[in-house]
């Protein structure tokens, strides 16, 4: 969310982040909103002026053996008056507060303006893609035919866009996760969190899902919790109303937790396989930096998830995302994106954004220099990985003609094998 005061004087600047994000905002309707606000303020102050003075006249009169009873009365309407004006303007406050709940993030200077993906910027690359002596399978193929993945079954018991694995594919699954969370607490110096899987509005709001992406999201009917659709909700509202201790920057924790999404507006994308799930599992990396080294800290952030892709030598890419890419509350996001030999194409694996203050003021997070006045902090978050999508990953760029699947070699400590067998059915 953004400072009253700064988003009223900064309106052009507003103006100019709507049109390169494509995004409509009622900023007539703000100001508006925000003149009737001023000038009742202006008005309750005045009447308060007035009443304060006649209570010094009141008492001077009643001290001196004057009739007061006159301006008593004439007060009395006054304070029912301000008491009008404060219950008005306490609305409008609320309205304004809703407005500016709704406004996103502004970009970074060196994020490229465009309209879409397809102004996106390509970074880097890192390996190459596989080459096969057969025609590879999309994952859903080849981990039918290796009996790890059945997808029907998974429709039977909670319906489409959910995952049942089987057997290895469980246990890859699970390995994968370790395998995460291991390299980024022992190699990366994130502290690992096993937080609830279900969070509160005031926690959703702090992050910038409520109230725009209440759609995108499962809410628990009778309470106030939501299902989680990122564990960065959960990372971000560790320090949620609390100052930090400035010698403790940066903080880095990271968390593995299902994710669950309505994928409310994705018919016809991704129906096939697990790509697109109404519940997923995720490695979350998530920092609290000073302001000052956020993006440095940025760019490190990006390098231990490509890490994790390169250890498991899985062709992949950065991708860069322009004005009208970037999620509601980055201010700049790479995206990793993993090479799917199905598709002859890179599929998104991971976003790792610098939200800057955007959360930290909604959140209500600070920190305090030593000598100086308190600040809030900058958060970021990253995926690191989506662990179906890495699944997917692996399964097609190391499958076999026979219907088997090699291990990375990192995994195998994890999986106790070196390769997921074909069926002697699914051989025939």
């Amino acid at each position: 969310m953004h400072d009253l005061n700064f988003f009223r004087d900064h309106l052009e600047l507003f103006e100019q982040m709507a049109r390169h994000r494509g995004i409509t905002l009622d900023l007539e309707g703000f100001r508006a909103l925000d003149r009737e606000r001023r000038e009742l303020i202006t008005a309750a102050e005045r009447l308060k002026a007035e009443r304060n003075k006649a209570s010094e006249e009141i008492a001077r009169r009643k001290k001196s053996g004057q009739d007061a009873a006159g301006l008593i009365a004439e007060m009395k309407r006054v304070s029912e008056e301000i008491k009008q004006y404060d219950e008005h303007i306490a609305q409008l406050d609320e309205r304004t507060r809703e407005f500016l709940l709704t406004v996103p993030n502004l970009p970074h200077p060196s994020v490229p303006v465009g309209q879409g993906e397809q102004d996106n910027v390509e970074v880097r690359r890192w390996g190459a893609a596989p080459k096969f002596s057969f025609t590879p399978r999309p994952h859903w193929e080849v981990g039918e035919r290796a009996r790890i993945l059945d997808l029907p079954a998974a429709v039977k018991i909670a319906g489409a866009r959910f995952a049942l694995y089987v057997g290895a594919g469980a246990r890859l699954e699970r390995a994968l996760a370790n395998f995460f969370l291991d390299t980024h607490t022992q190699q990366h110096g994130y502290t690992e969190i096993l937080p609830p899987f279900a969070a509160n509005r005031a926690s959703l709001t702090g992050t910038g899902h409520l109230p725009k992406f209440a759609a995108d999201m499962f809410h628990l009917e009778g309470t106030d919790l939501w299902l989680t659709p990122t564990a960065e909700v959960q990372l971000n509202n560790l320090y949620r109303d609390e100052t930090i201790d400035a010698d403790a920057l940066p903080i880095k924790v990271c968390a593995w937790t299902a994710c669950f999404r309505s994928e409310a507006g994705a018919a016809g994308k991704d129906t096939r396989g697990i790509a697109r799930q109404h519940q997923f599992q995720k490695v979350e990396l998530f920092k609290f930096t000073r302001p000052e080294s956020s993006y440095d800290e940025l760019e490190l952030l990006v390098r231990d998830a490509e890490a994790i892709l390169q250890r498991l030598g899985l062709h992949h890419r950065v991708i860069q995302l322009c004005t009208a890419d970037l999620g509601f509350a980055s201010a700049k996001t790479y995206d990793l994106e993993v090479w799917l030999p199905s598709t002859n194409g890179f599929k998104e694996i991971s976003s790792c954004s610098n939200c800057e203050a955007f959360q930290a003021r909604r959140s209500g997070i600070r920190y305090k220099p030593k000598g100086g006045k308190s600040e809030f902090v900058h958060t970021l978050n990253g995926s690191g990985l989506a662990v179906g999508r890495t699944w997917m990953a692996v399964v097609e760029n190391y499958q076999q003609e026979d219907g088997s699947i090699v291990m990375p070699e990192v995994l195998r400590p994890y999986m106790g094998i070196d390769r997921i067998p074909a069926p002697a059915a699914a051989k025939a």
